[in-house]
């Protein structure tokens, strides 16, 4: 399966930069790359790190909406499991009576040409339009192109929740409350938007790769120095199986010695065909011969979930996160599983509202659904969740 030059170049650079002691034993141009990577890392840093300065001394100003705003995120870049506890937060949300929209930037979402947002941008007709409404809580707008995977595997999973996307999340946040009637906003990957102020931060730290090689970008994988976790109120350490976090734990509460610490798994629940919406079981994996197909940031857990359930792996497929599948790929991945036996192709929920719709059904293909799972802090989590529902907040608009 051929795959573009920038896609190999992305996929090679995070397995150099992604864990620890990744880096070790390469070629001199390699550790020469890493060297320079390791200079841009420190001047990323630096700039972070003033933009926080900026922002607590009132150079930059935060917004509050006056209204209810919790936000998730991570330090990482990508795979910490972050979509399910969006969701899981905002099926609680909404149960409890709260009018709740979600907030994403729409990460790789189809955008105009660039001398169209360039026009926009000196025209003000960027600031001047509202954000891309991919549900209003009742109807689903947008494709996944135009929203985005993860906005849009919300919205569909979601159906009495507002999802919307937008680079400037303020004007989202102020188009939900006016226009959508929202009383409670969630800001999707917003550890790292300082202009909306949450009243409730939650970050998510992957127990399989907590830190990276704790580097910054692009040295490494962190979004900012791990010392910033102190800003959360909420931690949750995911894709854990319960065992051995005591290390990890004990890290976390010399970070931030008050937040409180949630462990969850990643829990697959079942089966479902990306185009007929068919649903079977988990126990249907057993003994059957599969390929898994995933352009996801970390693969590995999502292939060992499969074998877990007692399929032989005949082939892995990957791609770079977020990759937007053509019609040719999925045909030329759906004959070559055939070719070699496969009695269907595994690929994740995320994957899957990025498929164009391919005619070939004798190789089946199923996603993977996966929710979230609380195995400690379960009844930190109810009273965190009773605390956002309760509170007596009107929505009012910042000028």
């Amino acid at each position: 399966m051929q795959q573009n030059r920038m896609e190999r170049a992305e996929k090679f650079l995070v397995r150099l930069v992604g864990r620890e002691g990744a880096d070790k034993g390469h070629s001199r141009s390699i550790m020469f790359l890493l060297a320079v990577l390791k200079q841009l890392s420190r001047i990323f840093r630096f700039v972070v790190q003033l933009r926080h300065f900026c922002y607590n001394k009132g150079i930059f100003r935060h917004h509050m909406l006056g209204c209810q705003v919790i936000s998730v995120g991570n330090l990482t870049v990508g795979g910490t499991g972050k979509t399910p506890v969006v969701e899981i937060f905002a099926r609680e949300l909404q149960k409890e009576g709260r009018r709740v929209a979600i907030l994403s930037r729409g990460y790789k979402k189809s955008q105009p040409p660039f001398l169209q947002r360039l026009a926009n941008k000196l025209t003000l007709h960027a600031h001047r339009s509202p954000p891309r409404v991919v549900s209003d809580g009742n109807r689903l707008l947008l494709d996944s192109a135009m929203s985005g995977d993860e906005p849009y595997m919300l919205a569909s999973n979601l159906p009495n929740v507002a999802v919307l996307v937008g680079k400037d999340r303020v004007k989202s946040g102020r188009y939900a409350i006016n226009k959508l009637g929202c009383d409670t906003l969630i800001l999707d990957d917003g550890f790292q938007y300082l202009a909306l102020k949450p009243r409730v931060q939650i970050v998510l730290v992957d127990k399989t790769n907590p830190f990276g090689n704790e580097n910054v970008l692009p040295r490494g994988i962190l979004r900012e120095p791990v010392k910033n976790i102190k800003r959360a109120n909420f931690i949750f350490i995911t894709k854990s199986d319960g065992k051995d976090t005591d290390v990890l734990c004990d890290r976390l509460r010399s970070l931030n010695p008050n937040a409180e610490i949630i462990e969850c798994r990643h829990c697959p629940r079942y089966l479902q065909n990306v185009f007929s919406n068919e649903r079977r079981e988990l126990s249907a994996l057993d003994g059957i011969k599969v390929t898994t197909l995933s352009g996801i940031a970390a693969p590995l857990g999502f292939e060992k979930s499969v074998e877990s359930f007692g399929s032989a792996l005949l082939k892995r497929y990957r791609f770079a996160d977020h990759h937007r599948y053509s019609q040719q790929e999925m045909i030329d991945i759906i004959n070559e599983s055939h070719e070699l036996g496969a009695d269907a192709i595994i690929t994740t929920e995320k994957d899957a509202v990025r498929f164009p719709n391919v005619g070939r059904r004798d190789t089946p293909i199923y996603y993977l659904r996966v929710d979230i799972e609380i195995l400690s802090g379960a009844q930190d989590f109810k009273d965190s969740i009773a605390h956002i529902c309760f509170q007596d907040v009107e929505p009012v608009v910042a000028a």
